[in-house]
């Protein structure tokens, strides 16, 4: 029955390499179980549903990757896309997380339709690609700025805006900054799974620190209820305020997170045809697509393809056996949910780091030296930290893109997608 279902022989594998890809797979990025209820919940979401939510979403999503295109890649709600979705959609602009939650649903069903209608694609390719390669390294600055602030290791300063903190021997920062060297560590020294096991082995170390709370510990339990969080979208509060701009910033991000992912894995994999197109690539967005809206129903943010399929397709994993695999695990993962609940902010906040610095780099991909592609490149990096928001540095890549290149006569290298969106992003400085 595997054979036929994912053509094994064909694709030169067998089962027992696809369940050890998968299980690895698995094991780095299980860290966003974790990771994702700690940064949803500081927009006022309930941890423990947003938990069975992320689960849930990722054991779909992932399940639908491997049984409709046959690939060992997994989903699960995406790093980065969480925090625009907490700090900048909810705390920044001051929304309810319902009403982002509603935001993330139609940019869901946008998914889904430039999917079916193959527009998606065509979308992707019109875009520059230093620009793509510039949002994913923004985001991993932006993510690492926010764990150093959630380690403690960074406060807030009336005359300098940022400063490095004062007190070291406080012991949640003390963790983190042991987290972080242990974390960094496993990484270095190419340890499968090296994100779980610094949040687990940062969660021991912060026990007799007195920083890990194990009261009422139990290893196995139901899971936490989903009440709180399934349908809960307030659509009357998006239409109110007028999400333009956050539905597109979700779109857009997810859109090149996925592409740029499925093309990369696929490429170390040799799984690309000879024009360097990815075969089933539509059937792959159309799990990105269903997983996204599957998830904002239940309640987590959008839903992307992991980089850290990697991992698993390095364990020579080549089918959707690999991905069957690691959807197995989300839905075990659940029942260990007490597990979550010790974890403290201090053992989480050193893989937001650590992550930050997986999606830096692309950006070695970026020539700076050609000063069209470089200023706006480095405009769409630097601003997201700066102004604590993906949407703006993506807002200021392409507008610097477009403006430089129209005044310096390129104007032949600015796509029509391109010019439609400058003209928007003006307008929305004016109307926003």
């Amino acid at each position: 029955m595997l054979e036929r279902l994912f053509k094994l022989k064909e694709n030169n594998t067998d089962v027992r390499t696809e369940i050890v890809a998968g299980v690895t797979t698995f094991m780095t990025m299980a860290y966003i179980i974790f990771v994702n209820p700690a940064i949803l919940s500081e927009a006022g979401m309930p941890f423990g549903a947003v938990m069975v939510a992320t689960v849930l979403s990722a054991a779909f999503a992932t399940l639908l990757m491997s049984l409709i295109a046959n690939y060992p890649f997994a989903l699960a709600p995406g790093m980065g896309l969480n925090a625009f979705f907490t700090y900048t959609v909810v705390l920044g602009r001051g929304l309810t997380w319902q009403a982002a939650l509603a935001a993330v649903f139609v940019s869901g069903l946008i998914f889904l339709l430039l999917t079916l209608t193959k527009a998606r694609e065509a979308i992707v390719n019109a875009i520059p690609m230093s620009l793509k390669l510039a949002v994913s390294a923004g985001i991993g600055l932006f993510i690492a700025f926010i764990g150093f602030k959630n380690a403690g290791i960074i406060e807030s300063d009336p005359a300098t805006f940022v400063k490095l903190t004062a007190d070291f021997g406080k012991p949640e920062v003390l963790l983190a900054v042991i987290g972080l060297v242990i974390t960094a560590v496993l990484v270095v020294k190419g340890i499968k799974g090296a994100l779980l096991y610094g949040i687990l082995i940062t969660t021991v170390i912060g026990i007799p620190m007195g920083v890990t709370n194990i009261s009422n510990f139990k290893l196995v339990s139901m899971p936490p209820s989903i009440a709180d969080t399934f349908l809960a979208m307030d659509f009357k509060a998006l239409m109110d305020y007028g999400l333009i701009t956050i539905i597109f910033t979700f779109t857009f991000v997810d859109l090149f997170d996925t592409i740029g992912t499925l093309v990369g894995v696929a490429s170390k994999a040799d799984m690309l045809d000879e024009k360097g197109h990815l075969p089933r690539a539509n059937r792959a967005l159309l799990a990105d697509s269903l997983g996204t809206t599957f998830g904002a129903l239940l309640g987590t943010s959008t839903v992307t393809t992991y980089v850290e399929s990697a991992s698993g397709v390095a364990e020579g994993g080549r089918t959707g056996l690999t991905s069957l695999t690691v959807a197995v695990l989300f839905l075990l993962s659940i029942f260990f949910s007490p597990l979550v609940g010790i974890i403290p902010g201090a053992a989480t906040a050193p893989v937001l780091i650590i992550v930050g610095i997986f999606m830096m780099q692309s950006v070695m991909k970026i020539d700076f030296t050609n000063y069209l592609e470089g200023i706006p490149a480095f405009f769409a990096i630097v601003m997201m930290p700066f102004t604590f928001s993906i949407a703006e540095g993506i807002v200021f890549g392409v507008l610097a893109y477009t403006i430089l290149h129209a005044l310096a006569g390129k104007h032949k290298e600015i796509s029509l997608t391109m010019w439609i969106l400058t003209i928007l992003f003006i307008i929305r400085f004016f109307i926003v």
